[in-house]
């Protein structure tokens, strides 16, 4: 009782920062200390949760029906299901529950529990609900369309659509089961216990919520006997620590175990110490050029296709990306289905000069490059400048933060800007979507969730290409079509794209078996030895 006392006041001092410096000299042996910016946290309810912090701190909370092997994230695995299976008429899901599970409450996991979660999602109709009601749910329809019979919950969707689309889908952090019981119990004026779950944990996950602060961290408990096998960390502190200067110092002093936030010079400064390691990881984020079609001379094809000619892509992952982003030239991450790993455009200012020549358009063409004001992205801006001056296209920045750039964008007023994506869920619909469709492409649409709409470009036939891939149940052939639509997509369309992100992070030398989950974002606490 004494020892697990004085292990709560390490925890508490540790997450409040006001541990004296002795006792920060090393991590307790059972505590995988780890610091990150999670800043961005809005909610932890996981049905509600859509940033990256918030997603990481569930997948360790909660558990899905199917999920992605934190060691191989290409890989569906069961979850709380055993199986499942997909009807002939390829509307309707099938899962079997395993027997034996329970949540942190000590209530027992059911096919109608599931079946009352997956609903709840939809009744409750936060941002990330759109990954399961685009399968034609509806807070009014939600109970017909998800039902439940002994030990399986069934699914029945409104059109028919590629299996693997639905079960990715299902890995998602939205699809995380529930303890209902537990929430509802906490309701507050109808909410389904969205307020309590804020700050609170009802799942069957490897860890149960210890405490919560917001901009602070949070301490997570491993859960005894789980479903699993117990997690090999008995405790978890995340410390907000947004900076990487500051997250190197404490990891070289041994005061944490993972640093999660450095930069490409903090990163470099580890070298030679054989204390400390760096794990080098893919990530689902995507950095691309965007130009409106509004604007005429950036409608002209060979203006487009002289522009992915003029960006210095190798120079800057060489120099102020390095370690942190890969030039990558496709719409879908590494690790998702069909996604390439060809890079056919480089540097090349005199084919650039020519394809300008060709197009027509008065040299040198003016253009305002819209861009957030953070280093990384004005580092890129300002290389962009540099070659496309080169080429004959004075680029004029548009500095503004990241609500005035996002607004600007959103609403079609830009004339270049460079973004990032990231994909909202384990599939290559995910992406495919929003880059290669747009359905209406009137301003009076505000289709502002279509990248091709805020844009102002028409995909033409890779719309139809697109409906169609989300529909394919081979496979082979649906990895093939996906694989087509990005060619013609990196080649034709008003979009440059130029890096994914390439996660690094920092560890004790003795830490092993971290997994961030690769392109699809989503960090492992349970499976890490010290």
């Amino acid at each position: 009782m004494k020892q697990g006392l004085n292990c709560g006041m390490v925890l508490a001092a540790l997450l409040l920062g006001t541990a004296p410096a002795a006792l920060l000299a090393e991590t307790p042996p059972d505590t995988l200390v780890i610091a990150d910016a999670i800043d961005d946290i809005v909610s932890i309810d996981p049905h509600e949760a859509f940033e990256f912090s918030g997603v990481d701190l569930n997948n360790n909370l909660y558990d899905t029906l199917i999920e992605l092997d934190p060691a191989d994230p290409d890989q569906l695995i069961p979850g709380l299901a055993e199986s499942w299976a997909v009807a002939e008429d390829g509307l309707t899901y099938s899962f079997k529950i395993k027997s034996g599970i329970t949540f942190s409450s000590g209530n027992e996991v059911t096919a109608e529990v599931a079946a009352n979660s997956l609903r709840r999602v939809v009744k409750l109709n936060k941002t990330p609900a759109f990954i399961l009601t685009q399968f034609g749910l509806t807070p009014e329809n939600v109970d017909q369309m998800i039902t439940f019979d002994g030990d399986t919950v069934t699914l029945k969707t409104d059109k028919a659509y590629a299996p693997t689309f639905v079960y990715n889908c299902l890995t998602a952090g939205v699809a995380n089961i529930v303890d209902v019981a537990t929430a509802m119990a906490n309701e507050v004026n109808g909410d389904m216990g969205n307020e309590w779950l804020k700050s609170n944990s009802a799942g069957t996950g490897a860890y149960v919520l210890r405490s919560f602060k917001p901009n602070e961290g949070y301490i997570l408990e491993a859960r005894t006997g789980h479903w699993r096998g117990d997690a090999l960390i008995k405790n978890v502190l995340m410390r907000h620590v947004p900076e990487g200067a500051t997250q190197r110092l404490l990891l070289e002093k041994g005061d944490i175990d993972i640093a999660r936030e450095m930069t490409p010079t903090d990163i470099s400064g580890l070298e030679g110490n054989a204390d400390l390691k760096v794990q080098n990881d893919v990530g689902g984020q995507l950095y691309y050029l965007a130009m409106n079609q509004k604007v005429e001379a950036l409608a002209n094809p060979k203006v487009l296709e002289a522009m992915r000619w003029a960006v210095d892509y190798k120079g800057m992952t060489d120099t102020i990306l390095k370690g942190q982003w890969g030039v990558h030239q496709a719409f879908l991450p590494k690790g998702f289905l069909g996604a390439l790993e060809e890079t056919p455009y480089s540097l090349d200012i005199e084919k650039a000069k020519a394809l300008l020549a060709e197009s027509g358009v008065t040299l040198p063409l003016e253009v305002s490059l819209t861009v957030r004001n953070n280093q990384e992205r004005m580092d890129i801006a300002q290389s962009i400048q540099n070659t496309f001056g080169q080429a004959g296209i004075t680029v004029t920045l548009d500095v503004g933060d990241g609500k005035q750039v996002l607004e600007k964008y959103r609403a079609r007023q830009h004339e270049i800007t460079v973004q990032t994506w990231g994909p909202d869920y384990p599939d290559p619909h995910t992406n495919a979507s929003t880059f290669a469709m747009n359905p209406d492409n009137s301003d009076e649409a505000k289709a502002t969730g279509y990248l091709a709409w805020r844009t102002a470009w028409d995909p033409k036939e890779l719309g139809a290409m697109t409906e169609a891939a989300v529909a394919e149940r081979d496979g082979d052939k649906r990895k093939a079509m996906y694989e087509d639509i990005q060619r013609t997509h990196r080649d034709t369309s008003a979009f440059v794209m130029m890096f994914q992100q390439m996660s690094q992070t920092a560890l004790r030398a003795n830490v092993t078996n971290f997994y961030t989950g690769g392109a699809t974002d989503s960090a492992a606490y349970w499976t890490v030895t010290k």
